[in-house]
């Protein structure tokens, strides 16, 4: 059944919320400091609306028991984005919150791994965007994909828009 991986996989995803704000704290206590608390706040409402849309629309269409190759890939892309968020996480680990906040000089290293030196916001490009995606494609939630995801990128476009200009005002070796 379609429906076990998923809600593994989102509990998953509500983990990366616990590990965001235990790591804001204790970046916050050395002197970090959170830029885009506004645009955080509306990214934030826009992500439980659009998962709430999805599954919405998905459970009135009896979409979560379906079984079905637009479900399946669903499930994989949303699966494939929770790996990558964990492996985002790992990489960054000492830094990454999902709020928009720059730690001291001494502790914010800019990771040059290969995924962070080809894909310039992994957290936004290769974890949220699927994701977003993957849940739509699950539950087959086409309105949402087509609405929903429309204006959560206007939110998250201003978010990478502000990362980038704060990144290369702190650190001298952020190209």
């Amino acid at each position: 059944m379609i429906s076990i991986p998923f809600y593994i996989m989102l509990a998953a995803r509500f983990y990366s919320v616990f590990i965001s704000a235990r790591t804001e704290k204790k970046i916050k206590e050395k002197g970090a400091i959170e830029f885009g608390r506004l645009n955080t706040l509306i990214l934030t409402i826009c992500h439980f609306l659009y998962y709430g849309a999805c599954i919405t629309e998905g459970l009135n269409k009896g979409a979560l028991v379906k079984d079905d190759a637009v479900s399946w890939t669903g499930l994989t892309l949303y699966g494939l984005a929770i790996s990558t968020l964990y492996y985002v996480i790992y990489q960054i680990r000492n830094i990454w919150t999902l709020k928009l906040i720059i730690a001291p000089k001494k502790i914010h290293i800019i990771n040059k791994s290969f995924l962070f030196r080809y894909f310039r916001h992994p957290n936004y490009y290769l974890t949220i965007i699927p994701e977003l995606i993957g849940i739509a494609l699950l539950f087959h939630a086409w309105y949402s994909l087509f609405i929903g995801f429309s204006i959560y990128l206007i939110p998250l476009l201003i978010r990478i828009i502000q990362e980038e200009r704060i990144m290369k005002f702190m650190f001298d070796d952020y190209k």
